[in-house]
């Protein structure tokens, strides 16, 4: 009976949704900013921490002068990671993003550029950070994230 009770149990475990995001009604709508206010992970399985991950481009770490264009790159490097685990951007629970000289323009540039990746809403647990400067001279972003693989 107990190995019965014990088997159940790890079915409903492993069969309840790993992932919860939450936008309490009582807070502003997170969404159009391109992330959830808090994001939970219920079932057992991997934590995946995602290195700052900035725009410069390939293994020469090539940055552009474009925000844009390394907010995009950067957002390509986070799924390259992914990628290497098997997982989407769906999977990540938290990102850290640290902008160079942040404005009202690198930010709607920055909510364009994560509603491209993530298509499927809901987005992570987000913070955004103004820095003053990064690692490297040229760099204008980098983004961190935790991401979730459940077990099988």
């Amino acid at each position: 009976m107990k190995q019965i009770l014990l088997t159940l149990f790890s079915l409903c475990a492993f069969s309840a949704k790993a992932q919860t995001f939450k936008n309490p009604e009582s807070l502003f709508n997170p969404a159009p900013y391109g992330f959830s206010h808090a994001s939970s992970v219920s079932t057992p399985g991997e934590l995946v921490f995602i290195s700052g991950q900035s725009g410069g481009l390939g293994k020469e770490h090539l940055l552009s002068n474009s925000f844009r264009e390394q907010t995009q790159v950067a957002l390509k490097n986070i799924i390259t990671v992914l990628d290497s685990y098997n997982l989407k951007p769906e999977n990540i629970m938290k990102i850290t993003i640290l902008i160079v000289d942040h404005s009202e323009e690198k930010l709607k540039i920055w909510n364009e550029e994560i509603s491209k990746v993530w298509k499927n809403k809901p987005f992570p647990a987000s913070t955004l950070i103004p820095v003053p400067k990064l690692a490297l001279d040229g760099m204008q972003i980098e983004v961190d994230a935790v991401a979730f693989k459940a077990k099988k």
